[in-house]
C-alpha cells in the first residue's frame, strides 16, 4: 500500500490551480460566455494572471512605455517611474507633459493640480507609503524619482548584471524596497540587458503572501519564518518540480511568475480553507 504524501498533493493542487486561472483567462479573453470556471473560488473573487505580462496595467506599460523606448539607457527610470503611479491614465497624463522643457518639480505640480480635481493618480493595488513620513504622496514620490535621476549614471542596467544584483542596485533607496524593486525588475527583464541575464529563469524576490504560500505547500505553519537565501532554494527546487506538469498544459513560469503563483494561491487557500476572503470580487469585464 502506497502512504499519501502531502507536500505531493500540495503540489498537485498548486498546479491545478495555476491551471485553471490560465484556464479562465483564455476563456475570457477568447469571448466565452460566463462562466469560465467551474470553481466557485475563482468565479468569485479576482486572482492576478498566471503570467504578470497578461494583466491590464502590465500590457500597457509595456505597450507606450517599455517597447517604444526599449533603447533607451533610462528606460529603467520610466519603469521605476510606472510602478510608482502604476495607473495607465496617470502615465498617460505624464507621458502627454514631460517634454524638453519640463523637468521633474513643473511635472510634479501639474499632477498635484490633477490630484485636486479629483482624478486617480494611484492605482490602489501596489501599496505605496510615505514611509512614515507625514507628506503629501506626490511630493514624496518626486523626491525620491529626483534622488534616483540625479544618480542614473550607476543606475543604468550593464550588460552582464543579473536580475538580483540590479534588484539590490534598487533596493538600496528608501521608498523602493523589495517588492516594488522586484516590480520594476519583472518589466526591465523582457528588454536588454537584462533580458540577457544569467538569472533570468530563477529569480524572484519573496514577499508575505508567497512566503506563507510556499509554507503552505511545504506542509509548513503558514506563519514560518524564511531567510531570503532559504527560500529561493525553496522556490527554485518548486519550480523544477512543477515544471513538467505545468508544460503539458502549455504553461512555461519563469521565477517571479511562480512567486506571484504562489502569493495567490495563498489568497486561495485562505478562502477555501475559510481562513479569509480576498479582497476584490472578480469582474466579467475588467
Amino acid at each position: 500500500m502506497s502512504v499519501a504524501n502531502p507536500i505531493e498533493d500540495n503540489v498537485a493542487r498548486f498546479v491545478a490551480f495555476i491551471v485553471e486561472r490560465e484556464r479562465v483567462r483564455v476563456r475570457k479573453e477568447r469571448g466565452d460566455p460566463w462562466p469560465w470556471t467551474d470553481d466557485p473560488i475563482l468565479r468569485e473573487y479576482r486572482f492576478c494572471n498566471v503570467h504578470r505580462e497578461d494583466d491590464a496595467v502590465t500590457r500597457w506599460i509595456a505597450q507606450y512605455w517599455r517597447e517604444p523606448f526599449k533603447d533607451s539607457p533610462d528606460l529603467w527610470f520610466m519603469m521605476v517611474t510606472a510602478r510608482l503611479f502604476n495607473e495607465p491614465s496617470t502615465l498617460d497624463f505624464i507621458q502627454l507633459n514631460n517634454r524638453r522643457d519640463t523637468d521633474l518639480a513643473q511635472l510634479r505640480g501639474l499632477l498635484k493640480q490633477r490630484q485636486r480635481t479629483g482624478v486617480r493618480i494611484f492605482n490602489p493595488a501596489y501599496m505605496i507609503t510615505t514611509a512614515g513620513k507625514k507628506q503629501d504622496k506626490i511630493d514624496y514620490i518626486f523626491e525620491l524619482l529626483q534622488e534616483l535621476w540625479s544618480q542614473r549614471e550607476r543606475l543604468r542596467p550593464q550588460l552582464g548584471d543579473t536580475l538580483n544584483c540590479y534588484h539590490m542596485l534598487l533596493g538600496q533607496f528608501q521608498g523602493l524596497g523589495s517588492f516594488l524593486a522586484a516590480q520594476v525588475v519583472a518589466d526591465l527583464k523582457y528588454v536588454e540587458p537584462l533580458k540577457s541575464a544569467s538569472d533570468w529563469h530563477t529569480f524572484a524576490a519573496s514577499g508575505p503572501g508567497s512566503r506563507r504560500g510556499l509554507n503552505r505547500i511545504l506542509g509548513r505553519s503558514v506563519k514560518s519564518p524564511w531567510s531570503e537565501d532559504d527560500w529561493r532554494q525553496k522556490l527554485n527546487k518548486l519550480q523544477v518540480a512543477t515544471a513538467v506538469h505545468l508544460r503539458r498544459a502549455g504553461i512555461e513560469l519563469h521565477a517571479q511568475d511562480l512567486q506571484s503563483a504562489l502569493c495567490e494561491m495563498d489568497k486561495y487557500e485562505r478562502a477555501r480553507l475559510g481562513e479569509g476572503k480576498p479582497k476584490q470580487r472578480y469582474r466579467r469585464n475588467g
